[in-house]
């Protein structure tokens, strides 16, 4: 197999490439390396022989034509995007370029380097997009979202993963692209950029500054590790009908306060202070247009992939709390010169 990875330098697109190349996958890694990529999340692949990075930008259409035929991919794996909800309210329009236009010119890289192809590895080749349970907008105290949920986004960054996935489905029923739409709830784990709430968490709490929890921390959020999202994205490009969506969960529903109180008892118990870290907690002013739950029904996956979550959410945690207690050499420069963790949108 070879691989094409859209933001292989990202949280998810890291671990896709690093499983790809432990399963000996020739890996093509397109990034434009944001402030959001971290080139130290592929230490471990990086000089193998099977692994190989361009920096490019999605929405440069002769740069991605080039990298098309030069590589010659037998599948695509997207999962480039401006991902963080608090930074499109500040500035959405990096996210409507990257999201939209930049699936757009991908789109159309795709399906014109599949119609030069011959018909065997035209039937062979796929393009996996990979999305998010916040397209379906907000739940009630019940229910889960569904493939066939209606699409109700509240965010900027939502409603341009709505709209990327929209142009997904169009061009599989228009130009025939054999793409498959992967929608996945939170991720966690290691590698994560701190301004997600975990690791941001993490690094407060380990550091004795406030813990920020919106409103009430009431809002809900179903929870996955990394690790199992690609393994599951990985087996969506083998295993997964063309035309179709797929909710990967991880069948573990925490409120937001619940979650900050747990790496809380975690990192008193891993790395005991003075204090305990909950009395660091501090409630701050709601972000707007704040969904109140999220909650994915997964059964689609595991009955038509086998695919299930290996790790439940505590255990998955203090695994991801360990990881960043032992690696400051990783997120150190992060936070001293790209983000120090300051709030982000309140406009």
């Amino acid at each position: 197999m070879r691989i094409l990875v859209t933001g292989g330098a990202g949280f998810i697109g890291s671990a896709i490439c690093r499983q790809l190349v432990a399963g000996g996958a020739f890996v093509v890694n397109v990034d434009k390396l944001t402030y959001a990529a971290n080139l130290r999340s592929l230490d471990s692949v990086s000089g193998n022989s099977n692994y190989v990075l361009e920096k490019a930008d999605i929405c440069d259409s002769k740069a991605l034509d080039a990298i098309f035929a030069k590589y010659k991919p037998t599948a695509v794996l997207h999962a480039a995007a401006e991902s963080h909800v608090d930074r499109s309210i500040d500035g959405p329009a990096a996210f409507v370029e990257t999201n939209l236009i930049g699936t757009y010119q991908m789109l159309e890289a795709a399906r014109s380097y599949a119609a030069g192809l011959g018909q065997p590895e035209r039937d062979a080749f796929r393009f996996v997009h990979v999305s998010t349970d916040e397209v379906y907008g907000s739940l009630g105290s019940d229910g889960q979202f569904h493939e066939d949920t209606r699409y109700d986004p509240s965010s900027p960054y939502s409603a341009t993963k709505a709209g990327s996935d929209h142009l997904v489905r169009a061009w599989h029923r228009t130009y025939g692209l054999p793409a498959i739409i992967a929608n996945c709830s939170n991720n966690y784990g290691p590698y994560q950029f701190p301004e997600k709430l975990i690791p941001l968490m993490i690094l407060n709490a380990t550091h004795g500054l406030p813990l920020p929890v919106y409103g009430k921390g009431a809002n809900v959020r179903d929870w996955l590790y990394v690790e199992d999202h690609a393994r599951g994205l990985i087996t969506l490009l083998q295993k997964g009908r063309l035309g179709e969506s797929y909710n990967f969960g991880g069948d573990s529903e925490r409120t937001n306060l619940t979650v900050v109180e747990t790496i809380c008892d975690i990192i008193d118990r891993l790395q005991p202070g003075a204090q305990p870290r909950r009395k660091l907690i501090t409630f701050v002013t709601d972000r707007p247009g704040h969904d109140a739950r999220y909650a994915m029904d997964a059964s689609k996956v595991r009955r038509e992939l086998g695919w299930s979550p290996s790790l439940d959410f505590e255990t998955g945690l203090e695994r991801t709390i360990a990881w960043y207690l032992a690696n400051a050499e990783w997120w150190k420069p992060l936070r001293e010169r790209v983000y120090g963790g300051e709030r982000l949108g309140l406009k």
